[in-house]
C-alpha cells in the first residue's frame, strides 16, 4: 500500500520567530526559525529571512531581498556617540546577504545606512553606520567598511579588505584581497596593497562592455594621473583639455571632491619605465 505524501503547508512565518507588532511584514514574504524583528521593521514582497537572522528597529528591506543565517541588519552602531536615537537602515531590492553579516544602523538623528539594489554581500562582511552602498556591488568575504564610507556602483571588493572611515570608492573599482584602504579610490581604477593605484579594472570594464574608445581614454587618464611626475592638478588639467567622455567627466569630478585625497600609485623605478 503506497503511504500517500504529506501536502506541504506553506508558512511564511516560522512559529519560533519573534516579530514586534509595530513592525509589516508582507505576507509573500519568508521569515525562518528563531528569526528576531525588532520595532518599526519593513519587510517587503518575496523577501526571505533565514534562521537566527537579527533585524533592529527601524529598519526596511527591499523586495527580493535575501538574508542568510545568522546575519545581523539594523542593529546599534558601533559609536560612543551614539545615544539610541531614532536611525534607519535601508536595504534595497534583490540583495543577496550571506551568513553572518552584520549592516549597522545610522549614527545621529534620522541618519540613515543605506543598501541600493542587486548587491551581493558574502560571509561575515561588516558595513558600518552611515555606509551608503549602490547598486551591483559585491563585497567577498570578511571585507570591512567603517562609518561613512561610501561605495558606488558596480564596485567589487575582494575578501579581508578593510576601509578607513569616510573613504569613497568610485564606480566600477576593484579592491585586491586584503588590501588596506585609506584614501578615496578613483573610479575604474585597480587599488591592491595599501592604498596604491595599480592601473584600470580592465577586468570590469571589459566584463560590462565598456566600448573601446573609452577604454583608451581611461588608459590615457590613468597614464596622466599615476604614471607621469605631472602634479595631481597639472593632471586633471590634461585630461580635461583632451578627453571628452562621461567616464572621463565622472572620473574626474570624483578627484575634484574628494576630502581625504585619492590613492597613489606606489612603483619600483624599473616597473615605472616598462
Amino acid at each position: 500500500m503506497e503511504i500517500p505524501k504529506k501536502k506541504r503547508i506553506n508558512m511564511p512565518i516560522h512559529k519560533t520567530a519573534i516579530i514586534d507588532n509595530s513592525s509589516h511584514i508582507d505576507s509573500l514574504s519568508d521569515i525562518g526559525p528563531n528569526v528576531i524583528i525588532e520595532e518599526n521593521v519593513t519587510i517587503n514582497a518575496h523577501v526571505k529571512i533565514m534562521a537566527n537572522a537579527y533585524i533592529g528597529k527601524g529598519t526596511t528591506i527591499g523586495e527580493g531581498t535575501v538574508i542568510h543565517i545568522g546575519a545581523v541588519i539594523g542593529h546599534d552602531p558601533q559609536d560612543f556617540s551614539y545615544k539610541g536615537e531614532n536611525t534607519y537602515t535601508i536595504i534595497g531590492k534583490n540583495n543577496i546577504i550571506r551568513e553572518y553579516v552584520t549592516i549597522h544602523r545610522g549614527t545621529g538623528v534620522d541618519s540613515k545606512t543605506i543598501i541600493g539594489d542587486n548587491n551581493f554581500i558574502m560571509v561575515q562582511a561588516h558595513l558600518g553606520h552611515n555606509c551608503h552602498i549602490e547598486n551591483n556591488v559585491i563585497i567577498a568575504n570578511s571585507a570591512l567598511l567603517a562609518g561613512y564610507v561610501k561605495v558606488e556602483s558596480g564596485v567589487f571588493i575582494s575578501g579581508n579588505v578593510v576601509f578607513h572611515q569616510f573613504c569613497r570608492i568610485g564606480r566600477n573599482a576593484m579592491i585586491g584581497g586584503f588590501t588596506g584602504v585609506n584614501k578615496d579610490v578613483p573610479p575604474f581604477m585597480l587599488v591592491r596593497g595599501p592604498s596604491a593605484v595599480r592601473g584600470l579594472n580592465l577586468v570590469g570594464l571589459r566584463r560590462m562592455k565598456m566600448p573601446i574608445e573609452i577604454i583608451r581614454e581611461l588608459k590615457e587618464a590613468h597614464r596622466l594621473l599615476f604614471r607621469t611626475d605631472m602634479r595631481q592638478e597639472d593632471a586633471i588639467s590634461e585630461i580635461k583639455s583632451k578627453l571628452f567622455s562621461d567616464e572621463i567627466k565622472h572620473l574626474v569630478k570624483f578627484i575634484e571632491e574628494s576630502k581625504r585625497g585619492i590613492c597613489k600609485y606606489k612603483y619600483q623605478k624599473d616597473e615605472f619605465f616598462e
